[in-house]
Formats: C-alpha cells, sequence, structure tokens
C-alpha cells in the first residue's frame, strides 16, 4: 500500500505543470508587413545624435542602441536584426524625438538646419558591430563633426544627455518590470511547492495510519486464532469425554 501511494506521487510530481521563466523580452514577435531590401542597408548617422537612418530603404527604418527599430500602423517595433524577428515595443521610443520629420528632404539636399552635410554612408554590419565605442568615444563627433560645418556643440550636448537620461530610465524600468515578474514567477513557485509538502505530508500521515490499521487487523486475526484454537481443544475435549 505504502509503495503505491509513493509511486502515485511521483507520477503526479512528474506530470504536474511547471511555470515557466519568462524573459526580459518586452513584447512578443509577429510578422510585420515586409520591408524591400535591394541589398544590404548602408547607414547614416544624424547629425548630434547616435541615430542611423536607411535613406534607400522608402519605410522608416532605424538603428539605435543595439536595435533596429520601426514603426508600423501606430506602434512600435524592434529587433536585432533589420529584416526579421520583430517585436512590439510598448512605447514611443526615447529617440525619435530627435528625429526630425524633414530629415530625408536635408539628406537630399546635403544640407542639415541650414548648414552643408556631407553625409558619409556605413555598411550596416559596420554599425552594428561598432556603435557602441563609437558612441563612447564620441567618433562621430570628435573625427567628422557628423559631416555638418560650424556644429553647435552646446546643442548637441544636451540632447546627447537628454537621450542618456531617458535611456537610462527606460533601461531602469524595464529591469525593475523583469524583476518584479521574476520575484511573482518565484513566488509562486515557493508556494507551489509548499502545498506539494503538504500533499507529501498529508500521504505520509495516511500511509502511517494504514499501518497501524493493518497492524491492529493482524493483532485482531491472531487473537481469532488463538480463540479459534482454544474452541478446537474444548470441542475436542468435550468429544472425547462423551466417548469415553
Amino acid at each position: 500500500m505504502k509503495k503505491l501511494l509513493s509511486g502515485t506521487l511521483l507520477l503526479a510530481l512528474a506530470l504536474a505543470p511547471v511555470p515557466t521563466m519568462a524573459g526580459s523580452h518586452i513584447g512578443f514577435s509577429l510578422s510585420l508587413p515586409s520591408i524591400v531590401f535591394e541589398s544590404s542597408p548602408e547607414l547614416v548617422v544624424l547629425p548630434g545624435t547616435n541615430i542611423y537612418v536607411a535613406p534607400d530603404v522608402d519605410a522608416e527604418i532605424f538603428f539605435y542602441n543595439g536595435w533596429w527599430w520601426r514603426p508600423s500602423q501606430g506602434r512600435w517595433y524592434r529587433s536585432r536584426n533589420y529584416d526579421s524577428g520583430w517585436a512590439y515595443y510598448k512605447r514611443v521610443p526615447s529617440f525619435y524625438r530627435h528625429v526630425p520629420s524633414r530629415w530625408r528632404n536635408d539628406y537630399r539636399h546635403n544640407r542639415w538646419q541650414g548648414r552643408k552635410w556631407h553625409q558619409q554612408r556605413t555598411p550596416y554590419h559596420n554599425v552594428q558591430r561598432n556603435w557602441n565605442q563609437w558612441e563612447k568615444s564620441r567618433y562621430w563627433e570628435k573625427q567628422h563633426n557628423w559631416g555638418v560645418r560650424d556644429s553647435n556643440q552646446r546643442d548637441r550636448d544636451r540632447g546627447r544627455d537628454r537621450d542618456n537620461r531617458q535611456d537610462r530610465r527606460d533601461y531602469e524600468q524595464e529591469r525593475n518590470n523583469r524583476t518584479q515578474r521574476l520575484d511573482q514567477q518565484e513566488q509562486k513557485i515557493d508556494n507551489r511547492r509548499e502545498r506539494l509538502e503538504q500533499q507529501e505530508q498529508t500521504i505520509n500521515n495516511r500511509n502511517k495510519q494504514l499501518e497501524q490499521q493493518e497492524q491492529t487487523i493482524n493483532n485482531r486475526s491472531k487473537q481469532l486464532d488463538s480463540q479459534e484454537q482454544e474452541l478446537n481443544r474444548l470441542r475436542y475435549r468435550e468429544v472425547e469425554k462423551q466417548r469415553n
């Protein structure tokens, strides 16, 4: 009986669903309207920022902070790849407010805020590989001045500082949300483990009760056997007396 109940418990534990530890992903993967790329995109950095645009692509697509970004039907999506793996991003990314609505027109006329703009086109894989180091070393500003003559250093610094502060806030918020979700899942697992331990204790107690009942039955059986033997002896004596 004890082995049967223990086996049942192990089977229940093996078949019980286990909560899945969710990752830090902000949204969910899905299929978006495709963007046609005649070739691997070349990117241009917008002056005064670390935002990269793809001027040869008709659709709006950006590269910033290690992610590809694109809006679609009033929502934003991001991916580690420019042509796949898009996931919903629940708010407008902070960098987008620093993207002028007429940047394409400025690009076509080689001008930025009224100044001559000599754009430098960069293959996307170079940007993906070097963007972080370029941002830390202020590569586009120090080496190329973003290709814009007489850029205003104070305005650039101010915009970059705002970007960095907002990015830090977004990162902290995302990390806090992820930590909170993990804590909640851990609490669920602890509660489930506690319930399983209580069930196991209940089964153990029931096994003890069954063993005690079995022992009682065995003792009772022995008593009945003794009584039956004594009764048989008395009957035998009675028969012997009658025969004599």
